[in-house]
């Protein structure tokens, strides 16, 4: 795709975040707006993946580490032909594939079921390790949360990662500065955190996560990284593209009503008309 077809995959993203979330009157637009641009870049650009056939042995993987942000995903996936799209209108409701979190057992293309905060980069650590003992060439992404910077747990994935060289993992986080209960540096500032991933053997790139010229730029480069891991601290807007939601922590885990949910879809298909 080209960056005019990429802004325009990530704008439709963030439209099928704002049809899903309506319905199923609970869920995250927060976070899954400030990723629309990282797993539009992800999908649609770097990774190696057959939607007609989830489990190829050579795809590369990707694991949701803040997996709250599970609308991104299903939105990402349906659009690339994991499941039909009709799907994503049962978000959260009984019987249906498309929870709160993403199940790897009922979601087509979900590589790791996800939920618990600082589960995801140990998982994909274990997909990467295992790819190189059998001498395979997929790589690994996982998206963190930046409130899942307190997770202890990230910390030990991210000292085992370099111990192993595992240049086949490129984590990118999502730094859009606030979390349920405010802002991050308020709640548990783990900033510096150039710093501390450089302390712990990573390479790191600092880029805006909701540019996709820096986006491709950082990826090409993470895959030229050999004998460490590479971490994008990617700033990004949360709820970026619904202006009542930009920033706004109260939009972290709320679903918009039906006036707020048709205010966002007339802004988002607004920015639609204008990338043509």
């Amino acid at each position: 795709m080209t960056i005019l077809e990429l802004k325009r995959m990530a704008n439709q993203i963030r439209q099928d975040i704002i049809t899903m979330l309506l319905p199923a009157k609970s869920g995250h637009p927060g976070g899954s707006l400030s990723a629309a641009d990282i797993l539009t870049v992800l999908y649609y650009h770097e990774m190696n993946v057959k939607p007609e056939d989830p489990q190829w042995a050579e795809r590369d993987r990707f694991v949701l580490a803040k997996g709250h942000a599970a609308p991104v995903l299903y939105a990402a996936l349906a659009e690339k032909g994991y499941f039909p799209k009709e799907e994503i209108l049962g978000l959260r409701q009984t019987g249906r594939i498309l929870q709160g979190h993403p199940d790897m057992k009922k979601v087509p293309g979900v590589d790791m079921s996800t939920g618990s905060l600082g589960q995801g980069l140990s998982a994909a650590n274990g997909m990467a390790l295992a790819g190189k003992l059998d001498k395979k060439d997929f790589r690994v992404y996982v998206v963190l949360g930046d409130g899942e910077m307190a997770e202890g747990q990230v910390w030990e994935a991210a000292m085992a990662a370099a111990h192993y060289k595992l240049d086949n993992v490129t984590a990118i986080l999502d730094y859009n500065g606030l979390q349920i209960d405010g802002t991050t540096e308020c709640v548990m500032c783990s900033d510096p955190l150039t710093d501390k991933w450089r302390a712990f053997g990573w390479h790191v790139i600092e880029v805006n996560g909701n540019d996709m010229v820096e986006l491709l730029s950082a990826l090409a480069e993470a895959k030229k990284i050999k004998g460490k891991p590479t971490i994008l601290i990617a700033r990004t807007i949360k709820g970026k593209g619904v202006s009542f939601m930009e920033n706004q922590v109260g939009w972290h885990g709320n679903a918009p009503n039906a006036e707020q949910a048709e205010q966002a879809l007339k802004e988002l298909r607004e920015e639609a008309a204008h990338l043509g």
